[in-house]
C-alpha cells in the first residue's frame, strides 16, 4: 500500500513537470517533443536495433548543424534538448539541465551522464554546466565556443558583434558590472580541468565573431599546460559558421573513446 501512495505521488509530480507530448520524425528518426518545468523539450531515439543508452545534450540551437548528432543517432545514441530562457546562461538554465538529466535517466533509461554539444553561446552554456554539475559530464564537445564576455559580445579586443545590448539585458547586468565580472566560462576552466573533463574543440581559424585567440585558445593553453585531455581542430579560411566539420569522423571518434564507459 505504501508503495502505490509513493509511485501515485511519484507520477502526480512527474506530470506537473512534463506535459504536452507529442511525436514525430527527425531526420528519419523517432521525435518526442514536450514540455519540461515550462521549457519546450526534445528526445530523439535511435533505432530498436542498436539502441544505447549513451546520448548527447544539445545545449543551444538545437537544428543547427546537426550533421554529428545525426551519425550518433543511426549508431545508437539519443540526442536530448531542453530550451534556455536565454543563450546568454542564466543560472536557471543549468540547474534545469540537470533535472532534466536526471529525468531521463529516470524515465528513459539514459546513462546518468551524457555528452554536452555546445556550439557558440551553445558552448558557454555547456562549460557552465559541466562545471557546476560535472557528475552529469562524461566529455565535452564545443564548437567556437564563447569562453570570454569582454570578447564576445563586449568587443573589446578583436571580435566583431552586435550582441552586447541582448547581452547585458538578458543578464541583467551594466557594462561596468561586466568589465568587473570574474564568473566568464574561461574562470571556469580550472573546474573543467579539475574533474578531467575531456574536450572537443573546433574552431575557424577566421573567426571574427568569437575569435579563437581570445576564447577556445584560453581553454586549449590550459589543457595543455595542465595535462589534461583536450583535442582541438582548426578549420582554415573558415569564419565562426559553419559549425562542424566536413568530415564528422573526427567527432565521432571523440565522443566513443570519451563517452565513460
Amino acid at each position: 500500500m505504501y508503495h502505490c501512495i509513493i509511485m501515485a505521488e511519484r507520477n502526480y509530480l512527474l506530470k506537473l513537470r512534463v506535459t504536452n507530448m507529442k511525436e514525430s520524425i527527425w531526420h528519419g528518426f523517432k521525435r518526442t517533443d514536450f514540455t519540461f518545468e515550462g521549457m519546450d523539450a526534445i528526445i530523439v531515439f535511435p533505432d530498436e536495433s542498436n539502441k544505447t543508452d549513451k546520448w548527447l545534450l544539445k545545449t543551444e540551437y538545437f537544428n543547427a548543424f546537426p550533421e554529428a548528432e545525426i551519425r550518433m543517432v543511426q549508431l545508437g545514441w539519443h540526442l536530448a534538448y531542453v530550451k534556455n530562457i536565454s543563450r546568454w546562461g542564466p543560472e536557471e538554465d543549468f540547474d534545469r539541465k540537470k533535472r532534466f538529466a536526471d529525468f531521463l535517466h529516470k524515465e528513459y533509461g539514459l546513462y546518468e551522464k551524457c555528452i554536452p554539444v555546445g556550439m557558440s553561446c551553445g558552448g558557454m552554456i555547456a562549460v557552465y554546466f559541466a562545471a557546476k554539475y560535472p557528475e552529469k559530464v562524461s566529455a565535452l564537445y564545443l564548437d567556437a565556443p564563447v569562453m570570454n564576455f569582454l570578447s564576445c559580445p563586449a568587443n573589446f579586443g578583436i571580435a566583431k558583434g552586435d550582441m552586447l545590448e541582448d547581452f547585458l539585458r538578458d543578464r541583467k547586468m551594466t557594462l561596468s558590472e561586466l568589465i568587473c565580472y570574474r564568473e566568464h566560462p574561461i574562470d571556469k576552466i580550472p573546474l573543467l580541468a579539475e574533474n578531467d573533463i575531456p574536450v572537443l574543440l573546433v574552431y575557424g581559424d577566421n573567426d571574427e565573431v568569437v575569435p579563437f585567440c581570445e576564447n577556445g585558445k584560453c581553454l586549449v593553453d590550459y589543457y595543455t599546460t595542465h595535462g589534461k585531455t583536450i583535442e582541438a581542430i582548426g578549420k582554415k579560411n573558415c569564419g565562426h559558421h559553419p559549425h562542424g566539420l566536413e568530415d564528422a569522423k573526427p567527432i565521432i571518434d571523440f565522443m566513443f573513446k570519451y563517452n565513460d564507459r
